[in-house]
């Protein structure tokens, strides 16, 4: 069983900034290919940055590219988004995710599907 836990949303203006992380516990926790997806109210939930399990290899939705940034330490488990530049539409609850299943080195997955287990999420409120 693998653990979750999102933590750095909340409120924010404009332009502001915010970085998210989300630590991961468990078996199977470690090294593996994880993302951010953010659900916006009334909206299917969507990409917004993932990262392969070396960390070599990251890729970014359109709508944030030039934005938001995805890292990660694979020594504490965690993945980051630093997010700048905020805009009113990336008001959202973000999640993370994480794939147990095996994946190449520099992989990077873009499809909720292919992922295994998700944190609670957190909120992100941009007030313009």
């Amino acid at each position: 069983q693998v653990t979750l836990v999102e933590s750095g949303g909340g409120l924010v203006q404009a332009g502001g900034s915010l970085r998210l992380s989300c630590g991961a516990s468990g078996r199977a926790s470690s090294n593996t290919a994880m993302a951010w997806f953010r659900q916006a109210l009334g909206k299917e939930r969507e990409f917004v940055a993932g990262i392969s399990k070396s960390g070599s290899s990251t890729r970014s939705a359109d709508s944030v590219k030039g934005r938001f940034t995805i890292s990660r330490d694979n020594a504490k488990n965690t993945i980051y988004l630093q997010m700048s530049g905020l805009k009113s539409e990336d008001t959202g609850i973000y999640y993370c995710a994480l794939r147990s299943g095996p994946t190449l080195s520099s992989m990077v997955l873009t499809t909720a599907a292919m992922y295994d287990y998700w944190g609670q999420g957190t909120r992100v409120t941009v007030s313009s």
